[in-house]
């Protein structure tokens, strides 16, 4: 009987504490226990970069759910908590303060963390990173106090970075090895057209260059470049991408590579265990190959999944990747995976920021992305996952409704 199981999460996130909400939903009346280190209960990320962090939402906006939810669902909350050795053999979790929890099931949500720079002065006061609530606070605080900013990085967390503390007045500089801002992501043509929105709010675009030091006496007062150049700043935000937390997986000996490895219903190597959100490698039945996704829209879908599948379901976990990011006054949503692709097809207005991009390889979609419109992720996704041929003509046409286009012209077999 379900009364008389526990099914233990770890990771106090959105995918953890989707998974939680899940559980209860469909009916799992045993024991839910949910471990997060932070001694914050779980909330959303995307506003940290953007709008809590220019102090225009309030803290209460960003937790996933009202305070009571947790103790009204008799979901067990252990914050501040650590996991620190997981017995998969025996079933059993070890916490830092010396609690072990015997489980039936258990979810891996422990996330991802900042990669560091690995240069001299990384550890001066001033050098920041951003993932945490805290880290948000932190950053907001000395945002208020600084006059200048320099962020290393132009991926998604370095330009949102950018853009807030822009529009929060501060001198930005952004530093860069790639030639565009989210150039492995959208590619050159495409990211040409975020560096050129940074440019036109004033901020400084060292692109296809390397930091190679920050200097200072104590805290962080420049950053030297790798062409010579020193940029004088006040902080410095490194946003440099992500690794997930997977240590606590390797150590138990379940299988990892980029990510815990699960396959395409959350299931890792080990019985009884799945992993969803940033930390999870799946198995995608759509593309045949591992995909992990660093994003909201993944881990708010796939905790649920994963949930579902601790309870015996079978449903594959196969949603088109989708993400969006919010840039000064410029928002866009991204659909797809574009690896490798023949051209970028444009429907509307570029320079006026208000237009689809395609990414094609042959006559299929792969990806596609608005900025500035909007109720079109659907119609994309189903160009995507239909891999329907397309004319180049019609799809540009934006007379022609992507609806028709997706609903109409024939799909591979």
């Amino acid at each position: 009987m379900t009364g008389e199981q526990t099914f233990v999460i770890v990771g106090a996130s959105l995918a953890g504490a989707k998974a939680a909400e899940a559980l209860r939903a469909e009916g799992f009346d045993g024991r839910v226990v949910l471990v997060g280190a932070e001694d914050e209960r779980p909330y959303e990320r995307p506003a940290l970069s953007k709008d809590y962090l220019r102090g225009e939402s309030d803290r209460a906006a960003i937790f996933v759910h009202e305070q009571g939810f947790y103790a009204e669902q008799q979901i067990e909350l252990r914050l501040g908590r650590t996991a620190v050795s997981l017995d998969a053999r025996r079933g059993e979790l070890a916490l830092d303060d010396g609690e072990r929890l015997r489980y039936h099931r258990l979810l891996l949500a422990t996330g991802a963390e900042p990669r560091r720079l690995a240069i001299p002065g990384a550890e001066l006061d001033g050098v920041l990173h951003l993932r945490t609530v805290e880290d948000s606070d932190a950053l907001r605080r000395r945002l208020d106090r600084a006059g200048s900013v320099v962020v290393v990085g132009a991926g998604w967390i370095g330009s949102e970075v950018a853009a807030s503390a822009r529009q929060r007045g501060l001198d930005v500089t952004v530093v860069d090895p790639l030639s565009v801002p989210l150039e492995r992501v959208l590619g050159g043509e495409v990211g040409s057209i975020y560096r050129d929105i940074h440019v036109d709010h004033g901020v400084r675009m060292l692109l296809g260059a390397g930091v190679e030091a920050f200097e200072g006496h104590h805290a962080v007062e420049r950053v030297r470049i790798d062409d010579g150049r020193s940029v004088e700043c006040d902080l410095v935000v490194v946003g440099v991408g992500v690794k997930p937390r997977t240590q606590l997986a390797a150590e138990a000996g379940i299988a990892v590579g980029d990510g815990v490895l699960v396959d395409e219903r959350l299931r890792t190597s080990a019985p009884g265990v799945f992993a969803a959100g940033d930390v999870a490698s799946a198995q995608h039945p759509f593309y045949g190959e591992q995909i992990r996704v660093e994003h909201w829209a993944n881990a708010l879908h796939q905790g649920p999944a994963a949930a579902r599948g601790m309870l015996g379901g079978a449903e594959p976990f196969d949603r088109i990747p989708y993400f969006f990011s919010d840039q000064y006054e410029v928002g866009m949503e991204y659909s797809g995976l574009a690896r490798e692709w023949d051209r970028v097809l444009y429907r509307g207005d570029p320079a006026a920021r208000e237009f689809i991009a395609f990414w094609l390889a042959g006559d299929r979609v792969v990806a596609g992305m608005n900025v500035g419109v909007w109720d079109v992720a659907d119609p994309i996704q189903r160009l995507i996952r239909t891999r329907t041929a397309v004319d180049d003509r019609r799809l540009a046409d934006p007379d022609v409704p992507l609806e028709e286009i997706a609903g109409v012209e024939g799909a591979a077999p």
